[in-house]
């Protein structure tokens, strides 16, 4: 763990990854506490009223889970997926998969039919840990429900791993082709440490509880907390959350008396349009997008303490951040680097710049992917030398990374990444639609909404129950949060000479109506 008693840039200067020879994160988040601590509090289960357990009862389920799998036939380097929201069984569901030295999928209950078997049939997996309203969704995949499994006390040996041994399965969007998994070692867990320990002011302290609105499905809420919580031995909340609300929110941090938080920028919009004030809280984290100067002003007001930002990606996360227990944060920057990670903002060239440029960061990282699943040519894409590209576009403010952009088109809504082109291949199987191009339109709200503009066959007429026709057509086999909240009809797109959108048009025309 990092210390409070050095400064910044002791921090940096005395940290080291030390990762050891053999590595497992079923180890880290659940055998080595159950064996010294097996009565700490592991999970603050409020799914259906409290239950607070064990590590020793974790790691019960754990290893009764991992005998199931392992007697269905699941091996090392399988891939299971996990399709269940935040709740106990989630966590051991992981944990299970790790233990046999298999890979796990974190999925959606979001996803819709097409986007959930789309990925599960990339990653080739068989078997998913889920319940009956997950079940529903599965086609030609074996549904396992964990409560039905046999609790046994006979420990299951976990599996001998290395820090580069695959553990990880999780999908990201991007602006072309379908979605692609990142695959990520056991050492990911390890990479997130320092980047989860310094936004929430060196957590571990006494009393320390956490908490994310966020779904464990999401990088974010399975790495940025619950897994990093488990292995510090600060407690996690599991509250089951469909849609954000403001109520419900303050209810789960009274009940929990939670201390520490992860809210993605837009519950942090949805608190503030409410007045909403929570005392208790040690800690506020967030990420996603710049919070500017307005939002940590009011945060300040709200929660009595500073929100600390972080900056990542699904490819490699948590690599900077604020830490307002060691410097003040400067508004519009996302933070400064994490101790263990080397960014760098690099010029068209590819060379390190103090110019805007591209944000990358250098291979090394322990929380950085091992590769896209099945897709050498997008992971060499996805490196310029040593560097990995992220995408987007920075500018050094001191020791301060200010982010300018998405160098991509990846639409940013309400904390969700949505690849458009995973949108418009859905609108296009439509009967009605002839061509269409999806862009983020700028929302005080969500940061963006997904806006399609659309061109339609011949006798096709454009109409308010149309488009609302398009956007259940898009509700009903994409996540809920990829539909296009606004379509506009259009006689033609602008094209390329090859037959592209050419969506930076679309985008500006977006940003127009937003201001209109």
């Amino acid at each position: 763990m990092l210390t409070q008693k050095n400064s910044y840039r002791e921090q940096i200067a005395g940290f080291n990854w030390n990762l050891p020879a053999k590595l497992n994160m079923a180890a880290q988040v659940c055998d080595d506490w159950a064996a010294r601590d097996p009565d700490r509090v592991a999970i603050i289960d409020l799914t259906d009223g409290r239950r607070d357990v064990s590590y020793a009862e974790l790691r019960k389920l754990a290893d009764s889970l991992a005998r199931d799998l392992a007697a269905r036939g699941v091996e090392r380097g399988d891939r299971v997926g996990v399709l269940r929201s935040q709740g106990v069984w989630t966590a051991a569901a992981h944990i299970a998969i790790w233990k046999i030295g298999a890979i796990s999928i974190p999925l959606f209950k979001l996803f819709m039919r097409d986007a959930l078997l789309s990925r599960v049939d990339d990653a080739g997996a068989e078997y998913i840990v889920t319940d009956a309203e997950g079940a529903e969704m599965l086609d030609g995949q074996t549904p396992i429900f964990p409560e039905d499994v046999t609790l046994t006390d006979t420990p299951f040996e976990t599996a001998e791993t290395t820090p580069g041994t695959p553990a990880v399965l999780i999908y990201t969007s991007g602006t072309t082709g379908s979605a692609k998994g990142a695959l990520h070692g056991h050492r990911v867990l390890t990479g997130h440490l320092p980047g989860t320990e310094l936004p929430h002011d060196f957590l571990g302290q006494d009393g320390d509880c956490l908490w994310t609105p966020a779904d464990w499905a999401w990088i974010g809420g399975l790495f940025n907390i619950l897994m990093p919580g488990l292995a510090l031995g600060v407690p996690v909340v599991a509250a089951r959350m469909a849609k954000f609300n403001v109520e419900e929110c303050q209810r789960i941090i009274r009940e929990a008396r939670v201390r520490n938080i992860f809210f993605p920028p837009t519950a942090l919009r949805m608190l503030k349009t409410a007045d909403a004030r929570i005392e208790g809280l040690r800690t506020v984290a967030s990420g996603g997008e710049p919070l500017g100067a307005e939002m940590l002003d009011w945060g300040r007001e709200a929660f009595g303490l500073t929100i600390n930002e972080f900056y990542g990606q699904t490819e490699c996360n948590l690599v900077a951040c604020s830490c307002q227990a060691l410097f003040e944060p400067q508004p519009g920057c996302i933070g400064r680097v994490v101790p263990g990670h080397e960014v760098a903002v690099l010029d068209a060239g590819g060379a390190p710049t103090e110019g805007e440029g591209d944000v990358a960061v250098r291979r090394g990282s322990a929380s950085m992917m091992l590769e896209y699943w099945n897709r050498p040519e997008q992971t060499a894409e996805k490196f310029r030398g040593e560097w990995m590209l992220t995408g987007d576009r920075g500018i050094w403010d001191g020791d301060f990374l200010r982010f300018v952009g998405r160098e991509d088109d990846v639409i940013t809504s309400a904390g969700y990444r949505i690849g458009p082109a995973e949108v418009e291949d859905c609108l296009l199987q439509h009967p009605a639609v002839a061509t269409v191009g999806v862009v983020g339109k700028p929302d005080a709200l969500r940061t963006e909404i997904v806006k399609a503009y659309v061109v339609l066959k011949p006798g096709a007429q454009a109409s308010d129950a149309l488009a609302e026709e398009l956007q259940g057509f898009v509700k009903e086999r994409l996540a809920k949060y990829s539909y296009p909240r606004e379509i506009g009809f259009l006689e033609a797109l602008p094209m390329t000479v090859t037959g592209k959108v050419i969506r930076r048009e679309l985008k500006v025309r977006a940003a127009q109506e937003a201001n209109e």
